[in-house]
């Protein structure tokens, strides 16, 4: 939470104090929403810890709402931000929509195995870990003026080094240890695909289709 600060200060947070914040109200959407989700991230295992079960329950069934509205503050600001007649435009649109993949992944784990504690809890730490590539991208280029390929590199770095040392630490789990390897692939898949602008007919044809929409 406190590297999200960080990261989006000076091309978000800093900006309410200089008097420049004059940015459309799906900035404002997506930022409430993104710190909604990271907080019930953090109460979460709180509330395990201190065996309160059943409000560790209540938040998870919030989570049913909340996490559309995020799915939907994420697209609505990319079809705000984003050029229609802009070159390029199934690998700009891949960009947030990357993030959202990795998302689905964790969270659809995480709720379909809620019962299967093992599977569930590593579901949700890769739902977490979707986040935290935008904020060390940001961070890195932002904040130290890192350039932005290396920025970019060093910022979804972080990602590997956690997904392969808990790869490491848990390979004689008894259940639920191909959670991680999973994730590792699909981190690897969509990286890829952003990194060398690779951008299937299919997913061109989307990015048309959903940028030409009257959403923003």
């Amino acid at each position: 939470m406190g590297l999200s600060f960080v990261a989006f200060w000076p091309t978000y947070f800093s900006k309410f104090f200089d008097g420049t914040a004059d940015f459309s109200h799906y900035f404002h959407f997506h930022t409430a929403t993104a710190l909604l989700w990271v907080g019930c991230l953090i109460c979460q295992p709180i509330l395990i810890r201190q065996k309160k079960m059943e409000l560790h329950r209540t938040v998870g069934k919030l989570s049913y709402l909340l996490v559309p509205v995020l799915f939907i503050s994420v697209m609505l600001l990319a079809h705000h931000r984003i050029d229609p007649e802009a070159q390029n435009l199934g690998w700009r649109l891949w960009i947030p929509f990357k993030d959202l993949f990795i998302f689905s992944f964790g969270f659809g784990v995480a709720i379909y195995c809620k019962k299967k504690t093992s599977i569930h809890a590593r579901g949700m730490v890769v739902a977490g870990m979707a986040l935290i590539g935008p904020v060390m991208v940001r961070l890195f280029i932002n904040v130290l003026g890192v350039n932005p390929p290396l920025g970019s590199l060093l910022g979804i770095s972080p990602n590997y080094l956690i997904l392969i040392t808990l790869i490491i630490l848990e390979r004689k789990a008894k259940s639920g240890r191909w959670v991680f390897p999973c994730a590792l692939g699909l981190f690897l898949f969509v990286h890829i695909v952003k990194t060398f602008k690779i951008t299937p007919p299919v997913w061109d044809t989307f990015a048309h289709w959903f940028i030409s929409l009257p959403l923003t």
